[in-house]
């Protein structure tokens, strides 16, 4: 069988400082027999000297572009605009099924190069839960921003810090507020919950019981809210412009974790981009004033504690990646037909024939073995 060949990518975005695999697992996939080429990347937050310890290759930043066609090129955030045709297999965070801008652009560079996109939203076990997310240090962070923001201890530009500093900075914030969580239970929403223990809040907690029947009124009377919910149907949305213009809101911080601005799915289409570290709140509102916290990569605020959390999760999924005798369309390792890797290709497919993407002959198709 031929070796599984991974290559960790640089991350073009320059405020992404986490990583999908930290050293500590590369060494387990080099010992696992794992070709594992790593990227030098200035703003990784571990460094490429610990990579090269464990054995791993080391490349140049953005060579992924030459790779072997058999590699297998592992990311998480989006890939540079060039090249214009994608010729290898790619596992990262697409954000290209839900028809959000840019999706058909990038679907449509797999296609012409003959690639393929396993989507990490999409790896899921066989009850449709995500194996590896980034969702708790998300809600975390989301929850942190927006209360310091609300207590005016907010500082900018945000910069990567360590848990121990934020909670620090959390529990010495002061000011009486009423905070409401939406989705509550899930991975986003616990740790949304526990940042807001840091500070002191006792926040209203709404899951799905309390989103099929909302209740604006009561949404209204908190100060702040932390949405968590990433929807893949069509439901009413949580907040509307008409909402935001009602003279008794005492709506002031608006904190949306999952960012799914330019999604028909987005239940907060109250704005339509996102912000970032250097202006990290936007005034929505100015009477009474309501302030936005949206920020698509929150959780490489805490860069090594997400990392270590997301890569634990992902490496067994990885070293499942080749373990199957099909081939795909480059001639390397294929993946099962089911399996989390498999119904990652089978969605690309369906995301692409929903656009009407033509890929062609397509010898990347998931077979049994």
């Amino acid at each position: 069988m031929t070796q599984l060949h991974l290559w960790l990518r640089h991350e073009s975005r320059t405020t992404e400082r986490r990583t999908p695999v930290v050293p500590s697992d590369a060494r387990r996939l080099v010992e696992s027999g794992v070709r594992l080429t790593v990227e030098d990347s200035p703003q990784r937050i571990f460094p490429t000297e610990a990579y090269e310890a464990v054995g791993c290759e080391i490349a140049e930043a953005g060579s992924w572009v030459s790779a072997p066609p058999d590699a297998v090129i592992v990311g998480l955030k989006e890939l540079p605009d060039e090249p214009a045709e994608l010729v290898h297999r790619h596992v990262f965070f697409g954000h290209a099924y839900k028809r959000q801008p840019g999706a058909e652009a990038l679907l449509r560079r797999f296609a012409a190069g003959g690639g393929a996109l396993f989507d990490l939203e999409y790896l899921v076990d066989d009850d449709g839960r995500r194996l590896a997310a980034f969702g708790y240090w998300a809600g975390y962070l989301g929850a942190a921003l927006a209360v310091l923001h609300h207590r005016g201890g907010l500082g900018t530009p945000l910069r990567p810090t360590s848990k121990e500093e934020l909670e620090a900075e959390l529990r010495s914030s002061e000011g009486e507020l009423t905070a409401l969580v939406i989705g509550a239970l899930g991975r986003s929403g616990r740790g949304a919950r526990v940042a807001l223990g840091e500070a002191g809040v006792e926040p209203t907690c709404w899951d799905l019981a309390e989103t099929r029947d909302l209740d604006r009124p009561v949404l209204l009377e908190h100060e702040l809210l932390v949405n968590t919910v990433l929807t893949t149907r069509p439901i009413p949305p949580f907040l509307t412009d008409k909402d935001l213009d009602e003279p008794g809101r005492r709506l002031r911080t608006l904190a949306d974790v999952t960012v799914d601005v330019g999604s028909p799915l987005n239940v907060l289409p109250v704005y339509d981009t996102t912000t970032d570290w250097a202006h990290p709140v936007r005034r929505l509102r100015e009477a009474p004033p309501l302030d936005l916290i949206a920020i698509d990569n929150l959780p490489s605020l805490l860069p090594r504690e997400a990392s270590t959390d997301f890569s634990a999760a992902l490496l067994p999924s990885l070293l499942d990646f080749g373990t199957a005798e099909s081939r795909g369309r480059s001639g390397g390792p294929g993946v099962r037909s089911g399996g989390p890797w498999g119904r990652c290709l089978d969605r690309f497919h369906e995301a692409c024939r929903e656009l009407g993407i033509e890929l062609g002959t397509d010898d990347t198709e998931v077979r049994d073995v």
